[in-house]
């Protein structure tokens, strides 16, 4: 008899977390030609694929709107819900908002997966909702083929401290505020079952302080580096702001195990199609197997922020624009 406990939530989808988004590239060319509604008031739109709309409401004051959600990146339903909520609040936090309210997104399989797990992933999303003072009100569901978890998530942010993908300037820093290689443990944990808690730690751990911390140190320019990977992430936030970056491929910090889970194979679609999309716009002098694991599509990954922020490594800088977006040492 199957039960709650033994039910594995990664194999009741096709992918997992933020792996599943659509291709950067085939992304781009659907909402090419689209044009939204024109307001002066419109801080952050379609424009540079920015990590939420903003829209200015007051002299010192703008809202922050973003949704994200995803199916299973974990077997654990609790998990899988905090880890969800963490994800999609980063949006805010990235743009140096604070989140003021959330709704839940649901789509989950009645007629194949017990309700009392939905509740486990509810549970999961309000108590990260709770860590981050953000308030739940209701939400929506759907009966869908494939479980589905997420929230659509309401901010303010200063308009004059906002930061936005499209202001990087050289001369300046590069910091990322958590390590990389979620990826390819979320992998190996859907391949396997083994459990990664350092993974798990990363991916709940809230972008609050992060985010804080950029505004207070003057930063303009930040994004959260999550299903695009780093050099996607990174790539599209040079081509917005004209400028390049170069990075310093031994500063980059990884979780423990991410290396071994690249040796065994463990690398997902997603990170191939992101290192394929940025490869055009890359020069490295490292090789293969480091530029995968700097393209690992992360779920709920840190802030990639132009500038220092405290106790975080600094991983590279922003340079004039060369012929390439991103240079790899």
């Amino acid at each position: 008899m199957t039960t709650p406990s033994s039910i594995r939530l990664t194999q009741t989808a096709h992918g997992g977390g933020c792996a599943c988004k659509i291709p950067p590239g085939e992304l781009e060319e659907i909402v090419s030609g689209l044009v939204g509604v024109d307001s002066p008031d419109l801080l952050v739109g379609l424009d540079d694929g920015d990590d939420a709309a903003v829209v200015r409401i007051g002299p010192d004051q703008a809202v922050v709107v973003t949704t994200d959600f995803f199916t299973p990146v974990v077997d654990d339903a609790y998990d899988w819900g905090r880890i969800a909520a963490a994800n999609a609040l980063s949006d805010v936090y990235a743009m140096g908002g604070r989140p003021i309210v959330a709704v839940n997104l649901v789509g989950w399989p009645r007629e194949v997966l017990p309700a009392e797990l939905l509740r486990e992933v509810l549970r999961g999303g309000l108590d990260i909702a709770r860590e981050a003072a953000c308030p739940v009100g209701g939400g929506h569901s759907i009966d869908d083929p494939e479980p589905k978890y997420g929230l659509a998530v309401t901010g303010l942010v200063d308009p004059d401290r906002l930061l936005r993908n499209d202001r990087a300037r050289a001369g300046l820093p590069i910091s990322l505020t958590k390590p990389l290689g979620v990826g390819v443990l979320n992998n190996r944990h859907k391949s396997t079952g083994e459990v990664f808690p350092q993974a798990i730690a990363s991916m709940t751990a809230l972008n609050a302080d992060a985010g804080r911390a950029a505004v207070e140190s003057g930063a303009e320019a930040a994004t959260d580096v999550t299903g695009f990977g780093l050099l996607g992430h990174l790539h599209k936030m040079m081509r917005a702001s004209g400028v390049s970056a170069v990075l310093d491929a031994a500063a980059v910090p990884y979780l423990e195990g991410a290396r071994e889970a690249l040796r065994d194979g463990y690398v997902s679609g997603g990170t191939r199609r992101n290192l394929d999309w940025v490869r055009p716009h890359l020069e490295a002098s490292v090789d293969e197997d480091e530029l995968l694991l700097l393209a690992d599509a992360q779920t709920s990954g840190g802030l990639l922020v132009v500038g220092e922020v405290p106790g975080a490594p600094v991983i590279g800088e922003v340079v004039a624009r060369g012929e390439h977006t991103i240079s790899v040492r």
